[in-house]
């Protein structure tokens, strides 16, 4: 046999041991290790949709959720079986605890406010948060809401002293002031845009969606919406492709051979958000080169900055953590507080009743001046209202976390690497935890506190989470809220538009689906 001969078959033998490896991972990792969790929680009692090879439960959902949004609703807060069906349905077939697929993931979806207080605030890290999917990456990168131990340590350090300093107080390059003046502004100009169309139809959805970009870009980066807006803009087109890809699942080794223009786009995109920040960066850095400040500045860019040129190499932040994190913020930022404030208002426009409650508590509290601090603090029916708003309209849909090592919960033996999925919307309409009236729209539920609302404990409404890895941003959100909806209630009285179509649908937060048509009429003393 010549040369070539033994070249080929060589070639052949090493394809073909090559291609046997890679059908045996397949295997093992598609079909052997799937089965074996099945069966390790179905002898622990735990029960769910059983797996499908590649796609695990991904179909089904995807079928429930079509059909459930197909069908029209009635104006009902009972939002959980339109919003996550397929969590509704299986909770109901097969218990509050139960197993289900997310393409070859292994998600245990927990519903028991003990056994979530538990993994929410284990302190030992053995349920860390999971890595994120290849779309969601590409929105938040590595930042704050992914990472994990001594990194997440220390860009929380940061975002604590940005979001948490006293009446969240910022300090941009050139002047110390309080956040609530920038909220202020950013309403004000809202409202601008409002006068003259008193009795006309206003789309808040999208109204607030521009003023919460303009809040978080004033505060955090000391800019402007106009600034930020391609970042935004960029980030929704990330969030679309995101949430289509949502349960998709990944075939194994085809990106080797076939880039899906999915992947493409947000590869495309990705870049963009990141030249985008860096401008916004340079143009900080060169105010400083220029004498025109003494400092980054206090604000969260500011923060970054300082770390970004820390002279010690183990505290500073690199160009992607630095971009990261400022694409966390963006997107969190303005995209939770957007949704708090848009179902609040529309929750007032339905419930005249709380609406004047409201009202007259602003008024009482402000008159007519500009929300202040000491004011906002005061705002006890808001608040109620708020977080009922919040348990009924959660704006994010749910945690997810990571069993990092064989652990124990509860009675459960747990494999490591499954995860946990901790659905919030399911937890907020829970009648054994609320009672019997769960899906009325009840701000007095409220009227002791959080911890008296519920018939059970803390983790029964947990709408930003609880533990180390709550949201950083709540305080901030809740303030931002409360001083957009008194100045509104001090200028308009809102009523719902014929044109209303109730459709709450869960992306990456909670949308509706057709938008949100309400009606401002201007108050007598409104000038």
């Amino acid at each position: 046999m010549n040369t070539l001969g033994k070249l080929l078959i060589l070639v052949a033998g090493s394809f073909c041991l090559y291609f046997l490896r890679a059908l045996l991972k397949v295997f093992y990792n598609y079909w052997w290790i799937p089965h074996r969790i099945q069966n390790i929680l179905r002898s622990q009692g735990i029960k769910g949709p059983p797996y499908e090879f590649i796609h695990g439960n991904n179909k089904a959902v995807v079928q429930i959720q079509r059909e459930a949004s197909s069908k029209p609703m009635a104006l009902t807060h009972d939002i959980f079986p339109r919003v996550l069906p397929h969590t509704y349905s299986w909770i109901n077939t097969y218990g509050k605890i139960y197993l289900t697929w997310s393409g070859v993931r292994a998600l245990l979806v927990i519903t028991e406010p003990d056994l979530i207080k538990e993994v929410l605030k284990n302190s030992e890290k053995a349920f860390p948060k999971r890595k994120v999917t290849y779309f969601v990456s590409k929105i938040l990168g590595d930042g704050l809401a992914t990472t994990e131990r001594e990194k997440w340590a220390r860009q929380r350090k940061l975002a604590n002293y940005a979001f948490h300093g006293e009446s969240l107080k910022v300090k941009l390059p050139m002047k110390t002031t309080n956040m609530t003046p920038a909220v202020i502004a950013s309403v004000e100009t809202m409202l601008q845009k409002w006068k003259g169309r008193g009795g006309k139809e206003i789309e808040v959805f999208q109204e607030f969606r521009l003023l919460t970009s303009e809040v978080i870009s004033r505060t955090a980066f000391g800019s402007s919406y106009l600034e930020g807006q391609k970042i935004f803009e960029t980030l929704m087109k990330l969030s679309v492709i995101a949430a289509r890809n949502l349960y998709k699942a990944r075939i194994p080794g085809i990106s080797y051979v076939w880039k899906p223009a999915d992947e493409i786009e947000s590869e495309k995109l990705a870049k963009e958000i990141h030249d985008s920040v860096m401008k916004i960066v340079k143009k900080r850095e060169e105010i400083v080169l220029a004498g025109e400040a003494d400092s980054f500045g206090s604000d969260f860019l500011g923060l970054l900055l300082n770390a970004y040129h820390d002279l010690d190499e183990e505290n500073r932040l690199s160009v992607e953590d630095l971009v990261d994190e400022c694409k966390t913020f963006y997107f969190a930022g303005q995209e939770t507080t957007n949704s708090l404030l848009a179902w609040t208002v529309l929750l007032l426009a339905i419930h005249t009743d709380w609406q004047e409650k409201a009202r007259r508590e602003v008024i009482e509290v402000f008159g007519n001046q500009d929300p202040h601090p000491e004011g906002i603090a005061k705002l006890k029916t808001m608040t109620m209202i708020i977080n009922e708003t919040l348990r009924l309209y959660p704006p994010v849909n749910g945690m997810v976390r990571r069993v990092g090592r064989e652990v124990q919960l509860g009675k459960l033996i747990l494999p490591k690497n499954i995860e946990f999925s901790i659905p919030n919307m399911a937890l907020h309409h829970d009648p054994e935890l609320w009672g019997d009236d769960v899906h009325l729209f009840k701000p007095e539920r409220f009227a002791e506190g959080i911890a008296k609302a519920t018939k059970y404990n803390a983790a029964a409404f947990i709408p930003f989470g609880m533990g180390p890895r709550s949201c950083v941003g709540m305080s901030f959100a809740i303030t931002e809220t409360k001083t957009a909806i008194s100045m509104i209630l001090q200028r308009y009285n809102i009523a719902l538009s014929p044109a209303y179509v109730h459709a709450p649908l869960a992306l990456l937060t909670l949308q509706p689906q057709h938008g949100i048509q309400l009606l401002f009429h201007s108050l007598p003393n409104d000038a």
